[in-house]
């Protein structure tokens, strides 16, 4: 199992600097972001599509630095109601998938989007109850919306042979393990998740239990590994759908952490335990948005605490069971 990084926090450096400074660390993988939140400072997307050269160039700076891509990332909002930012997100996902193809890349990361509650609304709407029944109908409407859109993506994606890594994230219509199996059942198994703990942590989820869920339906096509600590003082308050500012740390009933300082290191042991035995062998690709310390220094204490917990060997012969 490779340590990894979504290279976003060191998007100000040069790719050769960045992949340099992550190599030094130990990393083994890079994800890099090609649209959407996640910019594209070390993979502009339409250029690598359009010139073979640019796509040496970045096989190069993979090689000189003893790395592979996990992943390339494209995070929006293709089912967006206003269609021209639906229109730019499509367009990034797909092209996404189509340079995936071109670099052996096996997996993009994405959301799954929000559409709006209905066909004339002009926002997205995040439907967290079925009442009053308004809410169902919406709720109903957004899945039609999904499965139409997601089954031409899953097609685009088997076309090109490309999995896509969905993130459960809130504010998106999939934001748990229960809304991405039914997303993948009605359209394509190249539909899965790009597994991040970190937002279900503070939803009440049970990690492990989730990893189980979706592994042993083959769903796991990627994994962040980025950490969440709740405070339960605020949340006995006010719970965990929490609106206030991220950068009010002290105030707000769960905030992202480095990887470690939500959950100790036995925890994360058991994290990549549970994923190796439902068959994950993939990238741990730390993705770093704790704003209680900088980038490096976050990124730094997860590779350390993740080289202690990852397995470096496949299992040897279980002789003791002879």
């Amino acid at each position: 199992m490779d340590i990894g990084v979504l290279t976003v926090p060191l998007g100000t450096e040069s790719r050769p600097d960045a992949f340099e400074y992550l190599s030094g660390l130990g990393v083994d993988a890079v994800e890099l972001g090609v649209g959407g939140h996640p910019g594209q400072g070390h993979a502009d997307r339409e250029r690598l599509l359009e010139s073979r050269e640019a796509r040496e160039s970045l096989r190069s700076d993979l090689a000189d630095h003893d790395l592979r891509v996990s992943a390339l990332a494209t995070h929006n909002n293709p089912l967006h109601p206003d269609g021209e930012t639906a229109s730019e997100a499509d367009r990034e996902l797909r092209e996404a998938i189509e340079l995936a193809a071109e670099l052996d890349v096996g997996t993009v990361t994405c959301f799954s989007g929000l559409p709006a509650g209905g066909p004339n609304d002009e926002v997205p709407n995040w439907i967290t109850a079925p009442w009053p029944t308004e809410h169902a109908d919406a709720l109903a409407y957004q899945w039609e919306v999904a499965e139409e859109y997601w089954s031409e993506v899953g097609a685009h994606a088997e076309a090109h042979g490309v999995d896509v890594g969905i993130e459960m994230h809130p504010n998106m219509l999939v934001y748990e393990p229960h809304g991405m199996l039914k997303l993948r059942e009605r359209t394509s198994d190249r539909i899965g998740t790009n597994f991040d703990p970190s937002h279900l942590y503070w939803q009440g989820i049970d990690v492990t239990a989730a990893i189980r869920l979706l592994g042993e339906r083959d769903a796991i096509h990627h994994v962040h590994a980025k950490d969440t600590r709740v405070y339960e003082e605020n949340a006995r308050e006010k719970g965990v759908l929490d609106t206030t500012d991220y950068l009010a740390e002290a105030d707000r009933s769960w905030i992202f952490r480095s990887v470690g300082y939500g959950h100790g290191e036995e925890h994360w042991k058991d994290v990549v335990s549970t994923l190796r035995m439902v068959g994950y062998d993939g990238a741990l690709s730390i993705e770093h948005e704790d704003s209680l310390t900088s980038s490096r220094e976050g990124l730094e204490k997860a590779v350390d605490l993740l080289g202690r917990a990852v397995f470096e060997t496949t299992p040897g012969e279980a002789h003791w069971t002879e």
